[in-house]
């Protein structure tokens, strides 16, 4: 397997677009890459179309995951040291 096509260790940052860093970390799925999404900012997950994008990411095997003890009802909250560790072990971030 060469370089480029090796499997990577991603993971989508939700800063500021919550809809679009879940539709990302959906279609990088498509080269079989292992990707991680991680809420940083307060998202509605409770809107037809964030819905529509959970069950995407459940499809794609991405398990939501945020640092906010607020959102921690509705997806797996991190502790910092955890969601330091995530970050740590990826290949690449990509923050939107």
């Amino acid at each position: 397997m060469n370089q480029a096509s090796e499997i990577k260790n991603l993971l989508v940052l939700a800063r500021r677009d919550p809809i679009e860093a879940m539709r990302v970390a959906a279609g990088l799925t498509i080269h079989d890459h292992q990707v991680q999404i991680l809420f940083l900012c307060e998202a509605d997950l409770g809107t037809e179309e964030a819905k529509e994008y959970l069950e995407l990411l459940e499809f794609s095997e991405i398990v939501p995951k945020t640092i906010l003890p607020s959102m921690g009802n509705q997806i797996e909250c991190l502790d910092g040291l955890d969601a330091s560790r995530l970050m740590e072990e990826a290949d690449q971030t990509i923050s939107l």
